[in-house]
């Protein structure tokens, strides 16, 4: 997961919105971290279950990384209340268990669900899905 966040990381510029989906200990937030460190943010990216969001400044004059954790969100009212809306256009925001509410952000955006194998590996499944003209041409190996 955190060699996928690595790469995906290469194809990511401000604007960018991310929304990340999967059980608990799917690999949301090592994605995360692989993201930050292919951004070059300053870390560590660490779940923001009970913060609800951090921002991680770039250390190499990038975007910043804006990550969320929408699990104990009540809904969309809640999620707006961030104002997250206001620093989409200039961070790559992910947006861990943001189904369902943080489509509203922006009108592009990828959507990663991860499932977890259920043998005795750690094999994850991702499934990566673009919505809108950003990216309408989206061609990810995610293998």
């Amino acid at each position: 997961m955190h060699d996928l966040g690595v790469r995906l990381a290469g194809l990511l510029r401000a604007g960018d919105l991310l929304v990340l989906t999967g059980h608990l200990g799917a690999g949301k937030t090592t994605l995360t971290r692989g993201i930050g460190e292919g951004l070059k943010v300053r870390g560590p990216i660490t779940s923001p279950t009970f913060v609800i969001a951090r921002v991680h400044p770039s250390l190499a004059g990038g975007p910043p990384l804006v990550h969320v954790d929408a699990y104990r969100l009540g809904g969309f009212a809640e999620l707006d209340d961030l104002d997250l809306d206001a620093s989409v256009a200039e961070s790559v925001t992910v947006v861990e268990w943001g189904e369902g509410l943080a489509e509203g952000l922006a009108e592009d955006r990828l959507e990663l669900i991860i499932s977890r194998g259920d043998g005795p590996g750690e094999e994850r499944e991702v499934r990566i899905v673009g919505v809108g003209h950003r990216w309408s041409d989206l061609e990810l190996n995610a293998g």
